[in-house]
């Protein structure tokens, strides 16, 4: 199986870009967007000048419980800059969705409750909401966090869209919001309250 198919395998499909979408970011993005892959694992991130952004992260059923998603965190913390991602939020149904939220509250991540993250899907057509996790090696503050996931957005989610699915992805303002009064539950505490009951 080759890194696409594992990742198209592992993540809902209104969330995966398209093999010619991601081959062409490699390819004319390489100052931005990379491949880190092994026999156990697929990473997929962004990296700009004043954050990272993850865009998949796949570990195998085989490695899992060894430390390696801890090692490519780390690996990516290594670099000094904010670490930005997307989670679907909990879906008691689906325990790995409970799972990865635990991972990255392991790893010291935040939840970004300010900012609203709501798009719909080229393939599906089907709005879906996501939330947003950081990690800042000096105290980012959401505001810039909104500012570094709306760069992100256009740069990545959004390249030739209209060429890769024949139909454009809304513009950012639609989709990503920032608003200090949002009434969001921090989605990692949650964790915490619901593991004891």
């Amino acid at each position: 199986m080759n890194w696409y198919e594992k990742l198209n395998e592992y993540f809902p499909v209104e969330e995966m870009k398209s093999k010619e979408h991601m081959e062409a970011l490699l390819k004319e993005k390489s100052d931005v967007y990379y491949k880190d892959e092994g026999e156990y694992h697929v990473l997929m991130y962004a990296e700009f000048d004043s954050f990272l952004f993850i865009d998949y992260v796949y570990v195998s059923t085989a490695a899992r419980g060894q430390g390696l998603g801890h090692k490519l965190i780390e690996k990516m913390k290594a670099k000094g800059k904010p670490i930005i991602l997307e989670v679907e939020p909990v879906d008691y149904e689906d325990s790995d969705t409970e799972a990865r939220l635990r991972f990255y509250q392991r790893e010291g991540f935040t939840h970004a409750q300010s900012i609203g993250y709501t798009r719909r899907s080229v393939v599906t057509n089907e709005v879906n909401s996501m939330e947003i996790l950081y990690w800042s090696p000096d105290d980012a503050s959401e505001e810039q966090i909104y500012e570094q996931m709306k760069k992100m957005y256009t740069e990545i989610h959004t390249y030739k869209d209209e060429q890769f699915y024949g139909k454009s992805y809304q513009p950012v303002e639609e989709v990503l919001t920032h608003d200090e009064e949002r009434d969001s539950e921090d989605i990692l505490d949650e964790l915490g309250k619901t593991s004891r009951t």
